[in-house]
Order: structure tokens, then C-alpha cells, then sequence
């Protein structure tokens, strides 16, 4: 409590200070008030007009066209075009078409009125409702109407034109990417070609190089094994022919009732001991397994074959068995003999291919990586060439769905109406701001002059700066004059600060009467 008083008795030696220098309120108080007041009382009438668009992004073609067109979100769409719309060349249209511009002189009075268009035109956006906004504040109320009509005409046109020059531009720009990559597809096809032509008698034409030598290597290994079997089919001939007698019809002899013996046997039967031996270090793949597999077959067969004819003879009892038999073993190994002849010829075929292909092997892997190189650039070359003409497709799909159905469906829910009311200046507001600070600058003022040159109002202040004992206080002689001079001031003070504030009433009053007092004053 003893801090406060202090404080507080040093407020009201700041407050009487103030007082003091009052003469400084009054002077500023009627230099600035009436000079604020009859500015804002001549500044013109605003009139605002304003309308609301509704966007409807839905169009019903999206769902049945999703994943074959080309599709962007329209919502992203319609606000950039919101963002793009105040933009010069935008404004320039806007101040041409309101006849704005005929109210311009010069290129730079051209360039202030679309700087004031940009800071006027204010286009709002509710967010989640596609609710647009558009106002314009003018003098004029039919101008700020116009205005407002040009700039949402602009915007509905240019939302749906956008979309449209959006995707003829997209289509030139893909007709001009696949023109080129026809050229470099032609170009592309053209070197490979001359590439093949060129190397026609080295390139396999299937396959790689090592894939068709190893396959000439594997077709002669089969060659010559069908070789040495139909060559033991010959031998097996020879011998049977060779060991024929003319007292013994097949050379089949019937040792018992279960039990015919023919001369195949001794040899089927080492070739089976033969067989076991091989498999026991061979598997069944192995060439010398197989070839004696198939030799073993063909005995069994011609064994099976003699006792077949023997028992037949048997039967009929009749003719020449010995030299039908021979006859036919004959006519086998002529057959066996040709075909012999003509395994040998492939042979040698074989061979020479073989030959051919071992002396290539140092050129051969240059030219198939030169090929790889050509195939894998044909390859990219053609991958997005018919990307690309699924793209144009694309295109064209959407360009014919926007002709059929518009992505933006404008409604406009508040057209621009011409304003008959003006909707600022606040002139409530901004006499009440000249008001405050008319006073307001005046008591600064004061205080200022108070804190440079103080007067001291009380016998403690002198005894705070001097630390002098005060012993008493002596009352002016002329204290009556001095106080009939005090209360004249005081008056004079109330009658300016009244006269101030009737003026500052009066203006309100005739601006909540809506009285035009800037068509009155100009």
C-alpha cells in the first residue's frame, strides 16, 4: 500500500501537468479534427456488387470413363484456374470489356487502374462447398456491376475452355512425339535390317551363336551314333547270311518241348552281360549304354523274327524257307546300307557346319553384342512408340467425352446486381478515429512539453528534487484573480472540447441519415 500511493500520486502530478499545457489540446483538437472530418466527409461513395458461382465437379462420364482417358482432378483444376484468374492479361480483358480503360490517358494510367483492378477484385472460396465468391468495389454502381459480370464471365469461359485447350495441347504434343519416334522406329528397323542382311552367313537364325553351335555338335554326335547302330544292324546281317546252311532252314533248332535255340543267342547274351557292366559305371544317357541298348533290341528283334518264320514253316511245311529268308535278310541290309549312306552324307555336313561356325568363333560374340545393342535400341524405341499411340488414344477418347459432356457445371446462385446502397466508406468508424486522435495528439503533445519543461504542482516535488526541507507553503496574494483566470480557462476548454464533439455528432448523425454530404461539399 505504501508503493502505490507513491505511484499514484505520481499519476496525478502527470495528470495535472497535462492539464496544465490544456492550450496544446485545444489547438490541435480544431487543426486536426476539422481538417479530418471534412476529409473523410468529401471522400466519394463506394459501391459493392458481388456474385456467387457455384462449381459442380461431377461429371457423370468419370466413373464409366475411369482408367481409359486421361483424367486430372478437376477440383485441383478449377483452383488454379481461381488462382490464374486475376492474373494481367486477365485484368487487361476485364478493364477493356467494363470500358474501364477509356478513362485512362496514358500507358501508365493504363498500368494503375489494372494494379487497383488486381488489389479491388476479390474472389473468395468457401473450401468444401466450390462456393466462389467475386466483388468489386467502384464509385459508380452500374461500373461495379460490370465489372463483377465481365470478371465471372471470364471465369466460367475460362474453366471450360481450359480443360479443353488442356487436352488439344497434350494431343499436337503427342502427334508431334510419335511423328518422331516413326522416323527413329523407321531409322531403327532400317540399321537392323542392313545389320542381318550383312551378317546373314555368320548369325544364326535362331538363337545365339553358342546355342547353334552346340546344337550342330549334339545333331552329330546323334548322326553318329545312328551310324554305328544301323552299322551293327549290317554286321548282325552279314553274319546271319554268312553262317546260313542250306540243310538247316533258320539255323532254329527245337532242343525240347519249351525250349528253341537260335544263333542270336550267344550274342544277346553278351551283349546283356556287356549292358550290366556298363550300367554299373554309366547312367542310361551315357552314348555307350544307349548304343547297346539299341543293339540289344534290334537281335532280340531279329531272333524273335527267325523263330516266328521257323515256326511258321514248320506249319506249312512247304516251299523254299532258306532262300526266301535270305532274300529278305538281303533286301534289310540294301535298306540298312542306304540309310547308312545317307547318316554319313549328314555326317559330313555336320562337320563342315561345325568347321564353319569353330572359325567365326573370334567374330561371332562382336557382332551378336552389336546386335543386342540394335535389338535393345529397336526395342526401347518401339516400347514407346506404341505407348505413345495408346496415349493419342487416350486423347482422343477424352477430347471426344468433353465434347459430349462438360467436367464443370457452372450455377450461378447470386448474379451481380447493380448496388443502390454504398457500402463504405466506414465514415462511423473513421470520424470516431479523427475524433481520437485529435485529443489523442493533443495530450501527447502535452505530456511531452510537460516532461521537457515540468511545473511543479505540489511542495513535495521540490523537496524530491532539491532533498531541501520544506518548512511550509505561502498562498499566492492574487489568488482570487488567479482562480476567475483558472475557471475562464477551464471554460474555455469545455466549450472548444463541446464544439468538437457537437461537429463530430452532427456528422454522425447526418451519416446515419444516409445524407450525401461529399455531393455537397464537391
Amino acid at each position: 500500500m505504501q508503493d502505490l500511493q507513491p505511484a499514484i500520486a505520481q499519476f496525478f502530478d502527470l495528470i495535472k501537468g497535462i492539464w496544465i499545457k490544456k492550450r496544446i489540446i485545444i489547438i490541435c483538437s480544431w487543426v486536426i479534427c476539422p481538417i479530418g472530418f471534412f476529409y473523410v466527409a468529401t471522400l466519394p461513395n463506394q459501391y459493392e456488387s458481388s456474385a456467387k458461382v457455384f462449381v459442380d465437379t461431377g461429371s457423370p462420364l468419370q466413373p464409366v470413363l475411369s482408367g481409359m482417358t486421361i483424367q486430372s482432378d478437376p477440383n485441383e483444376e478449377i483452383r488454379m484456374m481461381a488462382k490464374t484468374l486475376l492474373s494481367r492479361s486477365n485484368l487487361e480483358t476485364i478493364a477493356r470489356e467494363s470500358d474501364l480503360d477509356i478513362t485512362t490517358a496514358s500507358d501508365a494510367d493504363f498500368n494503375a487502374l489494372i494494379s487497383r483492378l488486381a488489389n479491388d477484385i476479390q474472389l473468395s472460396f468457401t473450401g468444401r462447398d466450390n462456393i466462389y465468391t467475386i466483388s468489386y468495389d467502384n464509385e459508380a454502381p452500374a461500373m461495379a456491376q460490370r465489372v463483377v459480370q465481365e470478371t465471372l464471365e471470364l471465369f466460367v469461359e475460362g474453366s471450360l475452355g481450359n480443360n479443353r485447350r488442356d487436352t488439344d495441347t497434350a494431343g499436337r504434343f503427342l502427334d508431334e512425339q510419335i511423328a518422331d519416334y516413326e522416323v527413329r522406329l523407321a531409322d531403327a528397323e532400317q540399321r537392323l535390317a542392313a545389320f542381318k542382311r550383312r551378317y546373314s552367313d555368320i548369325l544364326p537364325l535362331s538363337g545365339t551363336y553358342y546355342g547353334a553351335l552346340q546344337g550342330q555338335r549334339n545333331e552329330l554326335e546323334q548322326t553318329q551314333l545312328q551310324i554305328r547302330q544301323t552299322q551293327e544292324q549290317i554286321d548282325a546281317i552279314k553274319a546271319q547270311l554268312s553262317t546260313s546252311k542250306l540243310s538247316d532252314s533258320f539255323d532254329v533248332r527245337n532242343e525240347g518241348d519249351s525250349t528253341l535255340k537260335t544263333r542270336y543267342d550267344e550274342r544277346i547274351k553278351a551283349l546283356e552281360d556287356k549292358l550290366d557292366n556298363l550300367m554299373l559305371r554309366y547312367t542310361d544317357q551315357h552314348p555307350d549304354v544307349i548304343e547297346t541298348k539299341a543293339l540289344l533290341e534290334n537281335l532280340e528283334a531279329s531272333r524273335k523274327e527267325e523263330i516266328e518264320n521257323f515256326l511258321s514253316e514248320q506249319v506249312d511245311g512247304e516251299g523254299n524257307p532258306q532262300g526266301e529268308y535270305n532274300s529278305q535278310l538281303s533286301l534289310d541290309m540294301s535298306r540298312l546300307q542306304s540309310n547308312i549312306a545317307s547318316l554319313r552324307v549328314k555326317e559330313e555336313d555336320l562337320k563342315k557346319k561345325i568347321a564353319d561356325l569353330d572359325s567365326k568363333i573370334d567374330l561371332v560374340p562382336q557382332i551378336e553384342a552389336e546386335q543386342a545393342s540394335l535389338n535393345r535400341d529397336y526395342g526401347i524405341t518401339k516400347k514407346r512408340y506404341e505407348e505413345l499411340l495408346s496415349r493419342r488414344e487416350s486423347a482422343d477418347l477424352t477430347r471426344r467425352a468433353d465434347v459430349s459432356a462438360e467436367e464443370f457445371q457452372f450455377r450461378i446462385i447470386e448474379p451481380p446486381m447493380v448496388p443502390r446502397a454504398p457500402s463504405g466508406p466506414q465514415r462511423l468508424v473513421l470520424y470516431t478515429a479523427v475524433l481520437l486522435a485529435g485529443f489523442g495528439i493533443g495530450i501527447g503533445i502535452a505530456f511531452v512539453m510537460n516532461q521537457l519543461s515540468p511545473v511543479l504542482v505540489r511542495a513535495r516535488q521540490l523537496h524530491e528534487l532539491t532533498d531541501y526541507p520544506i518548512w511550509g507553503t505561502v498562498t499566492h496574494l492574487e489568488i482570487d484573480s488567479i482562480t476567475k483566470k483558472n475557471n475562464r480557462k477551464i471554460v474555455v476548454f469545455a466549450a472548444s472540447s463541446l464544439g468538437v464533439v457537437i461537429l463530430y455528432g452532427a456528422l454522425m448523425t447526418a451519416e446515419l441519415m444516409n445524407i450525401n454530404l461529399s455531393g455537397m461539399l464537391s
